[in-house]
């Protein structure tokens, strides 16, 4: 990463901050800055998308990707953070998330989520999405797309004075009439100056307390998968996956609760 490029906190020891109690209600200047870096998420997620393919490694995908952050000037969030070593992460079939960029090419018939997060002028934006590669089955399009569905229903759901717990409630109940399971391993979050703040967003029911006030920003980031959702962490300490090995996809987006409503901020 080029010198001039502003980095978060732990660009260096790889030590994240930790997340205050507090939830940061952003003032206009503060959401021009979290908009622009979920801007130039949005789009780094579009260039790993158009790449992929049967054939090539998620580790040419990576370095594309952060060869257009960076010719943003802006840095890739995912870079050192807690150690991580790639700028995104890429994880195929039954992997839930934290997948590393590695020199496996694709193949035909696979599923990838690839998860960008942005950092710019102070603020991060952070974005994903899962990518058919070639032809994939009637099963794994139909998770991917019952996927992308449940995040667009639960950010509907969103706005001002309405509980947080409405999200894992629309998700889950939506994915259960589907009869797919939802991870509850991991969860959407705040995010702006930091790049993991409060509040935490459960996407399975749940009865947790909050209310979402405009101003806020934070993460809806639902997985979604085929057989049992719990996930086991390889030695690598980062990659997640299926332990029953279905499949699992994931979308999110980056929004901001308005007076009027819901910002999708990576759209």
């Amino acid at each position: 990463v080029p010198a001039q490029i502003l980095r978060p906190s732990y660009a260096e020891t790889g030590a994240a901050s930790s997340i205050g109690l507090k939830i940061p209600i952003l003032v206009p200047e503060e959401i021009e800055k979290i908009r622009a870096a979920s801007k130039i998420a949005r789009d780094a997620l579009a260039l790993g998308g158009s790449m992929v393919r049967a054939g090539i490694s998620t580790e040419s995908i990576d370095a594309e990707v952060h060869k257009f952050i960076i010719s943003q000037q802006a840095y890739p969030s995912c870079l050192n953070y807690m150690g991580f070593p790639n700028s995104i992460c890429t994880s195929v079939n039954n992997v839930i998330a934290h997948g590393i960029p590695d020199s496996r090419q694709l193949e035909d018939g696979d599923i990838i989520n690839i998860d960008v997060t942005v950092y710019k002028d102070g603020f991060h934006g952070d974005t994903s999405a899962t990518f058919a590669v070639g032809s994939v089955d009637e099963p794994g399009m139909d998770l991917i797309n019952a996927t992308q569905e449940s995040l667009d229903l639960a950010i509907q759901a969103c706005g001002p004075g309405v509980p947080l717990r409405l999200i894992g409630e629309t998700i889950g109940s939506f994915a259960a009439s589907l009869e797919y399971s939802v991870s509850e391993e991991l969860t959407g979050h705040g995010v702006g100056r930091n790049f993991h703040q409060n509040p935490l967003v459960y996407h399975h029911i749940n009865d947790e307390p909050g209310v979402m006030q405009a101003g806020m920003a934070f993460t809806i980031e639902p997985i979604l998968c085929q057989g049992q959702a719990g996930g086991l962490q390889w030695p690598d300490g980062w990659t997640i996956a299926t332990i029953d090995g279905g499949r699992s996809a994931q979308f999110e987006h980056t929004i901001l609760i308005t007076d009027g409503g819901v910002e999708i901020l990576t759209a």
